[in-house]
């Protein structure tokens, strides 16, 4: 295709799309320049997943128009999209496990010969795509056997392959460590010098503000705004999304803390044997736990909460010693544990929101014989959704048509539903959007005030920093130090995380 003189590479003008009762998106615009990354941003429901699957021919607008190269090209397939260049990476990638690295990359597209598959010829085009994203591997590496921030990379290889003048990557670092991801924006920006065009979306602000050239900003299935390179900054991109002023996103409350609510001693996890933890929660205190990728921080919380058997040590509740073999045992002691996966752990899916509230009070709302009570779930559940301001058209829909960030919400509250006293929260606001995470937060506040001791996990420092009363840090399993909010800063985290002695031991 011709470039028209002039012409941004992408142009989409007018884009309109409804569903049944829903309006995702009206008259919607978005421009995109040879070799520039655009950041598309916006709360949970904004419209962004829908607009990129009109743009990689998933779903067809009901109006508007798409120009590629200042031309007018119709998108029903996702072959379509792929024949003007335009390839979208799926926040769960598309790929085979069970086939090796040069395998995906030409799945359905193989080079052949006489009717076989080139496997010299394969090989050798799939080793071309690899370097070109800074994978040294061979194209024969399965898949399984590599991580998730390599498999990503594979999927960029695939796109490569295809000619794609244009990645859509959708929340591309959400399950990746730090390291991958900088590997990630490593590759971005080599493709960028390379003429190749990316729409970035994520919810990850800072990265926003690192890679992207321009932001684009949908609130309700409109456009919202745009901003220009030197005009990224923090507070103006959630004033876009929000519609408001947020003044204080981390509206932090002094807290006076109680007694003391968890205490453990010498606790021993599977992932770490050699590292002892010893640490006390009270009530009313948010305390956030830090470290690298692998430190062993989820597998803490699971250890506490009985997901894994401790090899050894203590766990008292209110001063009484408990023994937690399982989770069980854990909810009897009024632990409670939201975890990181909320989709493959923290929810039945298919599972109606009212269902899913009331699943771990079961038992306090039993009949007689071990029936079920289903009016007073669903007390429960209303009040819940009232409280956790839950958006939902009915209680009785499915989990899985919720956005992130009210599945979050349901996760939190099927326990609170039991007022626990110590609530273990692993990445709680992962994956979903900004006005969702405020919410948490201010939950967590909540809490805190009503006396319930949290302790949570987060990769995000502005999260730690934001939140928490006193810090963990875990470096390698094993607690590198605390610090309390007086001490609390970026420089004081990474120390302790990347093994640095506590300043106590540092001092003269």
């Amino acid at each position: 295709m011709t470039p028209a003189a002039g012409a941004p590479l992408l142009e989409a003008e007018g884009i309109t799309k409804s569903f049944p009762g829903v309006r995702a998106l009206h008259r919607v615009h978005l421009t995109l320049q040879r070799g520039e990354v655009l950041a598309l941003i916006g709360e949970n429901g904004a419209g962004k997943s829908t607009l990129m699957k009109i743009l990689a021919g998933v779903q067809e607008a009901d109006a508007g128009e798409i120009r590629v190269d200042g031309r007018p090209v119709s998108f029903n397939t996702v072959e379509s999209a792929m024949r003007c260049g335009i390839a979208l990476i799926h926040q769960e990638l598309n790929l085979a496990s069970n086939l090796d690295a040069g395998s995906n990359i030409f799945l359905g597209r193989e080079p052949n010969r006489w009717g076989w598959i080139d496997e010299k010829m394969l090989r050798r085009q799939a080793r071309g795509y690899l370097e070109a994203v800074g994978l040294d591997i061979a194209p024969d590496v399965p898949l399984e056997s590599m991580t998730l921030g390599r498999q990503q990379l594979v999927e960029i290889a695939k796109a490569l392959s295809v000619n794609a003048r244009i990645l859509i990557m959708d929340e591309p670092t959400s399950s990746l460590s730090q390291s991958e991801a900088e590997r990630l924006f490593a590759v971005i920006r080599e493709l960028r010098g390379r003429g190749v065009s990316v729409i970035y979306i994520s919810h990850r602000l800072g990265e926003v503000k690192e890679l992207a050239g321009r932001v684009s900003v949908l609130r309700d299935g409109e456009n919202a705004g745009e901003l220009g390179r030197d005009e990224i900054h923090h507070d103006r991109m959630v004033r876009l999304m929000v519609g408001r002023d947020v003044e204080r996103f981390y509206q932090r409350r002094p807290h006076r803390p109680g007694r003391v609510v968890l205490e453990v001693k010498g606790l021993r996890t599977r992932a770490y044997p050699a590292s002892a933890i010893g640490f006390a929660l009270r009530a009313g205190e948010i305390i956030g736990m830090a470290g690298l990728v692998g430190a062993g921080r989820s597998e803490l919380l699971q250890t506490l909460f009985g997901v894994q058997a401790a090899l050894e040590g203590e766990i008292r509740v209110d001063d009484q010693l408990v023994m937690v073999a399982s989770p069980r045992d854990a909810v009897a002691a009024g632990l409670a544990l939201v975890p990181e996966d909320r989709k493959g752990q923290g929810l039945i899916l298919p599972m109606s929101v009212s269902d899913n509230l009331s699943l771990v009070s079961l038992r306090a709302h039993r009949r007689a014989g071990g029936f079920r009570d289903r009016k007073a779930e669903r007390v429960v559940a209303r009040d819940m959704i009232a409280a956790m301001r839950i958006k939902t058209p009915s209680d009785r829909q499915e989990a899985r048509l919720l956005s992130g960030g009210n599945q979050q919400k349901v996760v939190l509250g099927k326990w609170l539903a039991v007022d626990p006293r110590v609530l273990l929260l692993d990445e709680p606001t992962r994956g979903i959007d900004i006005g969702a995470k405020q919410e948490i937060y201010g939950l967590m506040e909540d809490l805190a005030e009503r006396g319930v001791a949290v302790l949570f996990v987060s990769s995000e420092m502005e999260e730690i920093l934001g939140m928490s009363d006193r810090v963990l840090v875990l470096h390698e399993g094993r607690l590198s130090g605390e610090l309390t909010r007086e001490g609390l800063s970026e420089e004081a985290i990474m120390h302790l995380a990347t093994g640095g002695a506590p300043a106590a031991e540092t001092s003269p």
